[in-house]
């Protein structure tokens, strides 16, 4: 299994002054695999202690912040050598200790020489339960479900990923067919990486579907472990009325819509909270296509999306043919597993925040805007080769934007006032 992100963790240990390693993300994605097979590629030696239920470890922070006492401690633990440069030390579920969490600051700060990556599944839930965070004292990354790209890659298709990573739309045409149909299947499988993985074993959809029920269990045990019972309730329908809410045309996140004469205050912190695990994303509409976005953010007005495009379609049950064989079932689903997909590829291969655009008097929305520089970029999502793009038409006639863009099954085009790129190269943006 291939990470992109490890590229970035081998910048990071080579980066004069760094800080201990964050690596923030949900349960499941791959944090812990990450961490042990960074420190098997990059170092002598790896230590690994994790907090989960170790309360001899959470005592040891507990006491005070002797960096001495706690490298001893953790020498104990672990039975590997703790040798400044050679050994990577790896704290997992850390914010299962608080303490643990500032002890980073101390590391920084007093021991610099030691190599420390940390992780925790809910540091964010433990974070605004009051827990302090050494803010600027470490540097801190964010792990999301596998990318398409990485899914090709799991499979052994890395001649296909080139010819992503190099833009070469000539070559990608040629072979249309195979992305295409890979596509599907990364809509039914999804980028958790234990069901990729499966997949790649098996070729077994059963066993994937059987895989991903058993990741949202996880996720809805977690509700009732780490929240209070007056806001459960509220967690849950949020996280149910998801599939539902990206099924509509206007795919705006409506509190009605979870139940009848809800108000928006009702469920903010089960939103927050839900942000805070890594299972949703929020993606705010702007008033304004000008530069910064950030600037001309609605709040009141949003859309959430899933973590992983796998878990939605297993969340809505639909069946495996359904998605991969070529039928009107799916007319009106197709469109919210598509805008997941691209959503997805953004946050995880891409640098851009996303936002989307709607005018208060129009029916038309540009479903994702990004900044690239100082262009406002709108992108408009096809789930096949459906090419009419009213939406974006009627913005770029209004707004002349110097880059419009267009995403479809459909092969790279460049037109007089957009460019359609295949859903499958969205990177390239």
């Amino acid at each position: 299994m291939e990470r992109i992100i490890m590229g970035s963790l081998e910048k990071w240990l080579k980066r004069k002054n760094r800080k201990p390693l964050i690596i923030k993300g949900a349960r499941q994605v791959g944090k812990t695999w990450l961490m042990k097979e960074f420190g098997r590629k990059y170092f002598k030696y790896t230590a690994y202690v994790n907090f989960d239920n170790n309360e001899h470890m959470t005592e040891v922070f507990d006491q005070d912040y002797d960096i001495e006492r706690i490298l001893m401690a953790i020498n104990i633990e672990t039975h590997v050598k703790i040798i400044p440069e050679e050994t990577l030390i790896i704290f997992d579920e850390i914010q299962e200790s608080p303490r643990a969490i500032a002890s980073l600051k101390y590391f920084y700060e007093k021991a610099p020489e030691y190599t420390i990556v940390a992780a925790g599944s809910l540091l964010g839930v433990a974070i605004h339960k009051g827990v302090s965070f050494p803010v600027g004292k470490v540097d801190t990354i964010q792990l999301n479900p596998m990318s398409f790209r990485e899914f090709l890659m799991a499979i052994g298709e890395h001649e296909l990923v080139k010819l992503i990573n190099d833009k070469n739309y000539q070559l990608m045409s040629v072979f249309r067919d195979k992305y295409i149909d890979w596509l599907k299947k990364y809509y039914y499988i999804g980028g958790m990486p234990e069901v990729v993985s499966s997949f790649v074993e098996e070729r077994d959809f059963s066993e994937v579907r059987y895989l991903q029920k058993r990741i949202i269990e996880m996720y809805e045990a977690d509700f009732s472990k780490h929240t209070t019972e007056r806001e459960l309730p509220r967690i849950r329908m949020v996280w149910n009325s998801i599939p539902m809410q990206l099924a509509k045309e206007n795919k705006k996140f409506l509190f009605g819509k979870i139940k009848e004469g809800a108000r928006a205050r009702d469920f903010e912190i089960a939103i927050e909270w839900l942000q805070d695990c890594g299972l949703i994303t929020k993606v705010y509409k702007v008033t304004k296509p000008a530069v910064p976005l950030k600037a001309y953010i609605d709040f009141s007005s949003f859309k959430l999306f899933l973590l992983d495009v796998g878990l939605l379609s297993a969340m809505s049950d639909l069946d495996a043919k359904s998605i991969l064989i070529k039928n009107n079932i799916l007319t009106e689903f197709k469109g919210a597993l598509t805008e997941q997909y691209v959503l997805q590829q953004l946050v995880a291969d891409t640098d851009y925040t996303p936002y989307y655009f709607t005018e208060s008097k129009s029916e038309g929305e540009i479903d994702f805007m990004i900044q690239k520089e100082t262009n406002i970029v709108p992108v408009e999502v096809k789930a096949e080769e459906n090419l009419r793009a009213k939406s974006l038409k009627t913005y770029c006639e209004k707004y002349k934007p110097a880059e419009a863009v267009r995403t479809s099954m459909s092969d790279y085009r460049e037109q007089e006032w957009m460019t359609n790129i295949p859903l499958w190269t969205i990177i390239t943006l």
